[in-house]
């Protein structure tokens, strides 16, 4: 008589904490938040709408978020966290050799021209014309570009002070980001013009460079 296979106990299911769930959930509610404005906009995202789109009730949403300005300035401030980390995570796993600046203007645009950032600019249009929304925004902007700065100087090891050339570089290159972003809004599909502002970008880093004396 031919044996049967045993068939191995089920494992314990592992019950979250009260504390993994409340996280969960408001994971849930700040990206169902980001993909409503980059889908619908800043106008059309409501706090109804987002417990919608994460699949919670309306309490809990509310209990989370009680308010939409707090909802959307929660989730876009968690979204540029994760963009910063996102980058570093990109920066630091080039080959050895690679050419950093021009890596970093390649990271730096994938990273600029996704969902995150059009989610960050329905947010800042709002705020030009709500003064408390305004402030917020104000500080999330001030916040990220500290850090950007900082990580700037980590992965080049800049020690000059503040006013030399080679600090402005991140706040140029995300102010050529964030205009090729727009004008990537209405430009036709697969316009050269993004390629060669790009490429513009690169040489213009690496005659800074030169300029500065700074090795790569």
């Amino acid at each position: 008589m031919a044996k049967t296979a045993s068939v191995p106990a089920p494992k314990p299911r592992v019950r979250r904490t009260q504390r993994e769930r409340s996280a969960a959930m408001r994971e849930r509610l700040l990206e169902a938040t980001i993909d409503s404005l980059y889908e619908v906009g800043y106008s059309r995202t409501t706090t109804i709408e987002v417990a919608a789109r994460a699949g919670v009730s309306r309490g809990a949403q509310l209990h989370h978020f009680p308010t939409k300005k707090r909802l959307v300035t929660v989730a876009v401030r968690h979204l540029l966290e994760k963009r910063l980390e996102e980058f570093r995570q990109a920066f630091a796993t080039l080959p050895q050799g690679a050419d950093k600046y021009n890596a970093v203007i390649d990271i730096l645009w994938d990273k600029t021209s996704n969902r995150a950032f059009y989610a960050w600019l329905e947010l800042v249009v709002a705020a030009r014309t709500d003064p408390s929304l305004r402030k917020t925004v104000v500080e999330i902007a001030d916040q990220f570009a500290d850090q950007i700065q900082q990580t700037f100087r980590e992965f080049f090891s800049s020690n000059r002070q503040h006013t030399s050339p080679f600090d402005i570089a991140p706040v140029f290159t995300f102010a050529v980001m964030q205009g090729l972003a727009l004008d990537n809004i209405v430009w036709p599909p697969q316009d050269r013009r993004l390629e060669l502002v790009l490429q513009a970008l690169k040489g213009l880093a690496a005659m800074s460079i030169r300029a500065l004396g700074t090795s790569s």
